[in-house]
């Protein structure tokens, strides 16, 4: 356990939202991304582009199971150069 405290019970449903740029790269960055820190099973993952098409703004749902699971997500999504934003 983290020496961080937390205001999250777990395990519970979380959103993670991912803003990038439209490129295949992106899409295949954050599967990469849910197969190494999440249960791909229980993921779901909601894709719209932009009204321009520039951008596509991706919603990862899942159990999340500890802060660390949540901060290592975090991490692994921050190295992936398409994308611009993680809320």
């Amino acid at each position: 356990m983290s020496d961080r405290e937390t205001l999250i019970e777990f395990p519970c449903r979380f959103p993670v939202k991912v803003m990038g740029d439209a490129h295949p790269e992106l899409m295949e960055a954050v599967e990469g991304c849910v197969a190494e820190h999440l249960d791909p099973d229980d993921a779901v993952i909601e894709q719209r582009a932009s009204r321009a098409g520039r951008y596509v703004g991706i919603t990862i749902t899942f159990t999340a199971t500890s802060q660390e699971q949540l901060d290592a997500f975090y991490r692994s999504l921050g190295r992936c150069d398409r994308v611009r934003m993680i809320l």
